[in-house]
């Protein structure tokens, strides 16, 4: 027996197996140029599948770039299966004292002090942040509205206008821009930025998910990449004619946060990232060379950086109600050959 348990510690150190406790899954990078550094993913929203679409992300920084991939997940705390509609319980948040980086997918969450705190920490280390889609309305405090930091993070906050989402990411919810289920979304880029890093090797990024409505970005954001409305949910469908594309509304941005302790956090956004949307490969090239660059790994960034999926991707469709029940995080282990 303490054979068999030297023989698994090995392995699992090595990074041959995923480490998985009973309410995350982690990945870990054992060669390539993110070895060293820890990614932290938020998964946690009501429609969009990031419970689905955060692991594939995640192995493929793992195992084709060698980061640190931690996944954390909302769980149902009755049978540990991850519950998307559960909005108080994404379980694992101590891990972002560890991370160099999170990438995120949260909508309308909402966590008492003592894991709220590991979120609001982590934004002061100056540290970087992804956030994908809904991510610009990630808090909606109903049942911890006495918080301490409920009145400054959700997204309806006067105290800090915005919240969260205007304040760090950009922008709050606006608006579906698109029509929602029925107008599909092409990247557009700025030929001003065209060369900036996080886009080498994008050439295309459509997505079945609409364009949001953005209005409120500082000056100092740089669009990336604009959200044309599409007549259609085909990537062949052509552009919507008409007000809906004038002015095209941003899609894909960075910019520098500065926070209360004088702190830099550099923060890209996307209002795509749907489970569906990252079938992308566009779309997973720039979240790939994003958390290449945000983690200094800039000079490393090819037009050629592997994006292909680990193992099978077949994500469900984006809605309220249609996730997979029953699903816990040991079900995203790499499968072992």
């Amino acid at each position: 027996m303490k054979l068999l348990l030297s023989l698994c510690l090995v392995l699992i150190t090595s990074g041959r197996l995923p480490l998985v406790a009973a309410d995350r899954v982690v990945y870990q990078g054992t060669s390539g140029p993110g070895k060293g550094q820890h990614i932290v993913f938020l998964s946690g929203d009501e429609e969009y599948r990031s419970e689905e679409g955060l692991p594939m992300l995640a192995k493929i920084l793992a195992v084709r770039h060698g980061f640190k991939c931690t996944v954390l997940f909302p769980i149902n705390p009755a049978d540990g299966t991850i519950d998307p509609n559960n909005q108080t319980n994404v379980v694992g948040l101590s891990e972002l004292a560890h991370a160099d980086m999170v990438v995120m997918l949260w909508r309308f969450r909402e966590f008492p002090d003592q894991e709220m705190k590991y979120f609001a920490d982590y934004l002061q280390s100056g540290k970087p942040i992804l956030g994908l889609r809904t991510s610009t309305h990630a808090f909606s405090f109903e049942r911890f509205k006495k918080g301490a930091y409920a009145a400054k993070f959700d997204w309806r906050s006067k105290e800090w206008p915005g919240g969260f989402g205007q304040q760090v990411l950009g922008d709050t919810w606006i608006s579906h821009h698109g029509d929602h289920g029925s107008q599909s979304t092409r990247a557009f880029f700025n030929p001003t930025l065209r060369s900036h890093p996080v886009l080498a090797g994008v050439t295309d990024i459509w997505g079945d998910t609409d364009v949001y409505g953005i209005v409120h970005l500082w000056p100092s954001a740089e669009v990336l990449a604009y959200g044309q409305v599409l007549k259609g949910m085909k990537p062949s469908d052509p552009v919507l004619a008409g007000p809906k594309n004038s002015p095209l509304m941003p899609l894909i941005w960075t910019q520098i946060y500065r926070g209360e302790g004088g702190k830099n956090n550099r923060i890209f956004c996307t209002t795509m990232g749907a489970a569906t949307d990252l079938q992308s490969e566009g779309l997973r090239r720039f979240v790939v060379n994003a958390c290449f660059y945000s983690t200094g790994l800039e000079k490393q960034i090819k037009p050629d950086l592997d994006v292909n999926y680990v193992g099978d991707y077949k994500p469900s469709a984006f809605g309220f109600g249609k996730f997979k029940k029953g699903i816990k995080p040991s079900d995203h282990e790499l499968k072992q050959k």
